[in-house]
């Protein structure tokens, strides 16, 4: 699904990140570490969002570099701590992702119940709590049609019930579209009720496979 080859991240001349070769199949990763251990720069940068020296390949199609618009038009990002300019609403950010990531019919609607948007879709994000962030960060990781979906600490702020209703969602995705998804998680990963494909433990600016059962 997802391979990483001879991939630098550095920020003023210093390595922050080092993935010699990295190959994750089809599937739900969930990649662990301490704060600064390097997981939301990973995700970033598989998101399109910062440069490095490498190659990332998706489906051994699409290249990050070499096909920018195939690839992001596949590759999806929910940030950690999301941040929007405060004079929008969800109706502003929705409509433009939407468009951007060829939204199908109908998508935008379930994923306002799924996620309970709907009840602040006209107010702008400036007047947000820092769950109501979250919810609109991973209703626009979930717009269009993805292969991989990234999720940086999505149990984060997030309350009991809608978590439990995006799992399912996710869950569906897995099962109906074949969608991967990588996630970071401070907390209790068994909370989230995912198979997981793999576990991956991210320190010191390396990447490697963790084997036993989280």
């Amino acid at each position: 699904m997802l391979t990483v080859s001879n991939l630098t991240k550095a920020y003023n001349g210093r390595t922050v990140l080092t993935v010699p070769a990295l190959h994750l199949p089809s599937g739900i990763h969930y990649f662990r570490g301490g704060n600064g251990s390097g997981k939301t720069t990973f995700f970033r940068t598989v998101a399109g969002l910062l440069p490095f020296s490498g190659e990332i390949l998706l489906d051994n199609q699409f290249e990050i570099n070499r096909d920018p618009v195939a690839y992001r038009m596949r590759v999806n990002y929910a940030e950690a701590e999301p941040l929007y300019p405060s004079f929008l609403t969800p109706r502003d950010l929705v409509g433009f992702v939407g468009k951007a990531k060829q939204s199908p019919a109908g998508q935008v609607d379930t994923l306002l119940e799924t996620l309970g948007v709907n009840k602040f879709w006209t107010q702008t994000t400036g007047t947000f709590s820092s769950g109501m962030l979250k919810k609109l960060s991973l209703l626009l990781a979930l717009l269009g049609t993805p292969q991989l979906v990234l999720l940086d600490e999505p149990l984060t702020t997030l309350d009991i019930a809608t978590a439990a209703r995006l799992f399912d969602y996710i869950r569906q995705l897995r099962a109906e579209q074949n969608v991967s998804f990588l996630l970071t998680s401070h907390q209790d990963i068994s909370l989230t009720g995912l198979d997981l494909t793999g576990t991956w433990q991210v320190g010191e600016g390396v990447i490697t496979a963790v084997t036993e059962q989280v």
